[in-house]
């Protein structure tokens, strides 16, 4: 299996926070979560899907830094990038 890109993952992601509820046209780097009516059960469940998608774990204490879907992207680059 090739590396995912963050272009990948980037998509992936939006589909996810698409999934939970949030517009498409609202998610961007800079939109939080909370903008978007993303709760920490369903970060919960995006980091799950970033394991098992992608491989990178994201643990509990960096989902409570995450504010904007950026953070969240930011913190799966440096993982895959680590991995």
């Amino acid at each position: 299996m090739s590396e995912a890109t963050m272009d990948q993952v980037e998509a992936r992601v939006v589909d996810a926070l698409e999934s939970f509820g949030a517009e498409r046209s609202d998610i961007s780097r800079d939109a939080t979560f909370e903008a978007l009516d993303i709760d920490s059960i369903d970060l919960v469940e995006l980091a799950q899907l970033v394991k098992d998608e992608f491989g990178v774990e994201i643990q509990g204490r960096d989902l409570a830094d995450v504010k904007t879907v950026g953070d969240a992207l930011d913190i799966i680059e440096a993982r895959m990038g680590a991995a």
